[in-house]
């Protein structure tokens, strides 16, 4: 029987891929009979056999099993796999081969190529055993200068057998179609609407794509794991895809990081059209969640190597997006705060890395290193796909900045998986909802819970900041973080202080860890804290409480 290898290796998750029909582990072959293919932690796709030549469509969650497209289902696809390939029975079976396949790029700014690797920076050949796990990001521009196909594969590993996903926009549907190569057809596992539909929202590909659009979980500088100005992913010198022609184009994820933001934003400008054109929102609360939530995450880190910090070395700048959401209060809402982000002395960064016992491990293969991950202090921040929803709501007049501003000063200084936040999603229509009254049934219902509930809820908060002036609010909120960045820049010069960031960034990374974006082991490090250590969450005064 045929090995299936066709998957992505994800070390992170405690799962096997493949499980005949007797639900015995094993590898399964698409040569003959029935199997069940898990793409993704708890989910099983019932794989028949597959037919050379021929564009099948299961979305997880909503189809039993696959079965081929019909005619008008695939006329129905707009995109350029489905229009240039595939209604042409072209259906190549590698990234090469998919490619080539394509109209050629007039200009070499249609084909753009990246890389990417957890154990990029650990030098080859130290730690024997260790999948290094090198991917490409094609980003191709098949019909104008916009990119059309967000291409995903192996770099490593043989074109044939290693997967490959594409991610196409749609330019008449306006979604992103999700496809993947299953040797020997492919696989249409559905649109950027299965995102947000209740049977497939989180099934399939879709746990990571989980709001219809294309992912990048290391958006910002310095852009961890990828090969970009700031790092370059390590070869050995006779590594053979130094001679691969996809390897030789390879541009920095400082320019992929462009194009994501742009990918992300089409989707969302698209979505917000669709789901406001007559005026009323029909799921007010997929809208909401948002802003109230944490839908998904982007990882950042310090921009500074890890192994260059000494105790004598100079200050630490630890990310932003650790302290508050950035992007969403300070640079879309533009509140005018004057404090300067906090510095660690780097003394009590290095001291952390043997208190709390820093490494890097890859249990799948024993690889154990002491130490932080290459950038410093890897940790979760508000994605940007939930920060382009909000800012295009506000943008677009279907929230006023205020109300925005509102909600996310509530539990401000966690960005990211606040209770207190995510409890006001309860009073956010799940009915259709005018947009003219959309704000303001959210917000007497707020109101209305407030007046009965204690003044540190967080209902009761933001009641109190709904109720500013609208002449002073954003003057408010912005002293309120002021101060708030003056106690943790005090509190971070301090033994105690800076532990216990440490032990709030930990905690923030447990929470990550439970997601499915996380896929592999070495993305973030692992310490001698608690894996049932209490969940932390960071006060104003820039102490912690559980």
């Amino acid at each position: 029987m045929q090995e299936f290898h066709e998957h992505r290796r994800a070390t992170a998750w405690a799962r096997k891929f493949l499980e005949t029909d007797a639900g015995s582990p094993g590898d399964a072959a698409v040569t003959a009979g029935a199997t069940a293919f898990r793409i993704s932690a708890g989910d099983h796709l019932r794989i028949r056999a597959l037919e050379a030549g021929r564009l099948y469509r299961h979305v997880q969650g909503i189809d039993h099993e696959t079965r081929p497209m019909t005619p008008q289902e695939l006329a129905e696809l707009g995109d350029p796999m489905a229009a240039l390939l595939f209604r042409r029975n072209v259906f190549p079976m590698t990234v090469q081969d998919l490619l080539a396949a394509l109209p050629q790029p007039a200009s070499p700014s249609q084909q753009a190529v990246y890389l990417i690797s957890e154990a990029g920076q650990i030098p080859p050949g130290t730690a024997p055993g260790l999948h290094r796990d090198i991917r490409f990001a094609i980003a191709r521009s098949v019909q104008g200068r916009d990119v059309d196909l967000l291409i995903s594969t192996g770099a490593n590993a043989d074109p044939a057998t290693t997967f490959l996903q594409v991610a196409a926009w749609d330019p008449i549907a306006k979604v992103f179609n999700y496809y993947m190569r299953i040797t020997p057809a492919w696989v249409w596992a559905g649109n950027s609407w299965s995102a947000l539909a209740p049977g497939s929202r989180g099934n399939g590909c879709f746990d990571s794509h989980v709001n219809g659009s294309v992912v990048m979980k290391e958006l910002k500088q310095p852009w961890p794991n990828w090969q970009s100005q700031a790092a370059t992913i390590q070869l050995a010198p006779d590594d053979p895809l130094r001679k691969d022609p996809l390897y030789q184009q390879v541009s920095g994820a400082q320019d992929l990081e462009l194009t994501v933001r742009s990918l992300v934003s089409r989707w969302t400008a698209a979505r917000l059209a669709a789901v406001t054109v007559d005026g009323t929102v029909e799921h007010p609360d997929h809208l909401m969640r948002h802003l109230f939530t944490t839908t998904s995450v982007n990882l950042t880190s310090s921009a500074t190597q890890s192994a260059t910090i000494t105790a004598a070395g100079d200050d630490l700048p630890l990310p932003p997006g650790l302290w508050l959401n950035t992007d969403a209060l300070l640079d879309d809402l533009a509140l005018p705060t004057t404090a300067s982000l906090p510095l660690a002395p780097a003394s009590l960064y290095v001291d952390s890395l043997t208190t709390f016992g820093f490494r890097l491990e890859e249990k799948a293969c024993g690889f154990s290193r002491p130490g932080d991950t290459f950038f410093a202090f890897v940790t979760p921040e508000a994605a940007y796909e939930d920060n382009d929803v909000v800012r295009q709501l506000v943008q677009q007049a279907v929230v006023p900045a205020k109300f925005a501003a509102c909600a996310l000063m509530v539990d401000f200084t966690n960005p990211v998986f606040s209770t207190d936040r995510a409890r006001l999603m309860a009073y956010v229509p799940t009915v259709p909802t005018t947009v003219a009254a959309l704000t303001t049934q959210i917000v007497q219902a707020i109101l209305a819970a407030a007046a009965k509930l204690p003044a540190t809820s967080p209902e009761a908060r933001f009641a109190a900041a709904w109720d500013l002036p609208d002449s002073s609010w954003a003057a408010s909120f912005a002293q309120r973080i002021d101060t708030y960045l003056g106690h943790v820049g005090a509190r971070i010069r301090t033994p105690s202080g800076f532990d216990d960031y440490v032990r709030l960034a930990e905690s923030r990374r447990r929470e990550f860890k439970a997601m499915r974006l996380n896929e592999f082991e070495l993305t973030l490090p692992v310490t001698d804290i608690p894996s049932d250590a209490p969940r932390l969450t960071m006060l104003e005064d820039a102490t912690l409480a559980p």
